[in-house]
């Protein structure tokens, strides 16, 4: 018996077939990344993969007697979805994982144009928790959709072809900046400098004394989609890093991407739900919208279209369905938050505590409680669960570490986590330790994202 507990690097314990997986399986990630920047472009690619691998609609499914083994899946407002794969008896329970498909980013105002200087510029609010100074001076793509006087949706993506123009916000140059440089980091970049340059040019429009280059980019977008200023009332466009997921390093063992947080965890849950076949109790992948800001609104976790899912399943398959039925599912249930967390960065270990924070490349990371200082606003998990994964992955020779995020009194965040331990499932966070979290472009190890899908589908199957 091992009396002693010591971190293991994955690199040191794979063989020669996991390791070609690993890298393989980091290739099908990136592609990921690169297809879904937005909330909407995720779902629509899980809700592809699901029809691909034989899923079908939950109201599909509700025209006949749903049974075991069956796969399905809701599509929340384009924006939130769920798969399910259907067990022996419900009403022992689900088995959970949930992951979220919104990033930190920019959004475009409803009223975004001002010209000012020679230069049009389109004003934003950001979305999460941001550094603004990092969203400055670096490519951006704007992607999103936007409705027509005439109710047409159009969809928009500029900035991630080669042959693209891309977007950008500017900072004070570093001659200029003695008083920029006496503000403290946070304060240095207001919300309101974060205006994207839209445009320059004013040729066709050179005669006009008000705004030329706004009516030129107003006249390019009419041609181009049909839309007029108003229609950006009516919009939904975001702000990305203008960027493709990149390998890191001499061996390209990591990858420096926007989105991982939480896209990471939300591709391991993908490739672990579509792997699944009869499981014993039913599986439930649920990819929520909304996280970063709270977890409010009707595509976040705190929506109700996941149990709504679940009790049109249970009253198609119990006879005498009532409230108590659901109550009782989801009593039974367990869950697994998958969530980013922080990995000690050797440039910055003197906010995190090593013993007590996830190294790159250690396996899955799970926390058992989040939240800040006293374990304010945490889902605490109950170590009888805990005892059970521990099991779980020992068999499954799942490589996991326990962490927690940074020192107690240094900060500290939180997940969807509490909103399903709320209703009386077992809920743990576990997920992908990574770098410069909610940084524009992030970092990770490819056999921390490898281990993460592994983790999974041992909980699902």
């Amino acid at each position: 018996m091992e009396l002693n507990y010591e971190k293991k690097s994955i690199w040191e314990v794979v063989d020669e077939q996991e390791h070609k997986e690993i890298y393989a399986y980091g290739e099908r990630y990136k592609n990921f990344l690169d297809n879904c920047k937005t909330e909407r472009e995720a779902t629509g690619f899980i809700v592809n993969q699901a029809k691909e691998h034989g899923f079908v609609e939950l109201k599909e499914a509700l025209k006949g007697q749903i049974k075991k083994g069956d796969k399905i899946y809701i599509n929340n407002k384009d924006k939130s979805c769920v798969l399910v794969v259907i067990g022996e008896d419900i009403n022992e329970g689900l088995n959970i994982v949930g992951s979220h498909l919104d990033c930190p980013r920019l959004d475009v105002r409803a009223v975004p144009f001002s010209e000012d200087k020679n230069i049009l510029m389109m004003k934003t609010h950001y979305y999460g928790g941001i550094k603004k100074h990092q969203w400055t001076t670096i490519p951006l793509a704007m992607h999103g959709v936007i409705f027509t006087n005439e109710g047409k949706k159009v969809e928009i993506k500029i900035g991630e072809k080669e042959d693209e123009p891309v977007f950008y916000i500017t900072e004070l140059l570093a001659h200029l900046s003695k008083d920029l440089n006496a503000k403290t980091l946070g304060a240095a970049i207001e919300g309101e400098k974060l205006a994207i340059i839209a445009g320059h040019d004013s040729y066709n429009f050179k005669d006009e004394k008000e705004n030329p280059i706004k009516k030129c980019i107003l006249k390019y977008l009419n041609e181009k989609y049909g839309i007029t200023e108003s229609d950006f009332q009516v919009a939904e466009l975001e702000i990305v890093p203008a960027t493709k997921a990149r390998d890191v390093g001499f061996d390209g063992a990591m990858i420096a991407s926007h989105g991982h947080d939480d896209r990471v965890c939300a591709y391991a849950t993908l490739e672990a739900i579509l792997k699944v076949e009869n499981p014993k109790r039913t599986a439930v992948a649920l990819f929520v919208d909304k996280e970063e800001i709270g977890s409010v609104g009707n595509t976040s976790m705190n929506a109700p279209y996941m149990g709504n899912m679940i009790a049109e399943i249970a009253n198609n398959q119990n006879e005498n369905y009532n409230d108590l039925t659901m109550r009782r599912i989801m009593a039974n249930s367990k869950v697994l938050s998958a969530d980013v967390t922080a990995a000690i960065d050797p440039l910055y270990s003197d906010a995190t505590e090593d013993s007590n924070t996830a190294l790159s490349g250690c396996g899955i990371s799970l926390a058992k409680f989040t939240g800040h200082g006293g374990k304010f606003s945490s889902n605490d998990a109950n170590p009888e669960f805990l005892n059970e994964l521990r099991e779980l992955f020992k068999q499954e020779k799942v490589m996991w570490q326990t962490t927690e995020l940074g020192k107690i009194d240094q900060g500290g965040g939180g997940t969807i986590a509490y909103i399903l331990a709320n209703q009386g499932a077992e809920v743990v966070d576990i997920g992908t330790a990574m770098l410069s979290m909610h940084a524009p472009v992030e970092l990770l190890s490819k056999a921390d994202c490898y281990m993460t899908s592994k983790a999974y589908h041992a909980f699902l199957k």
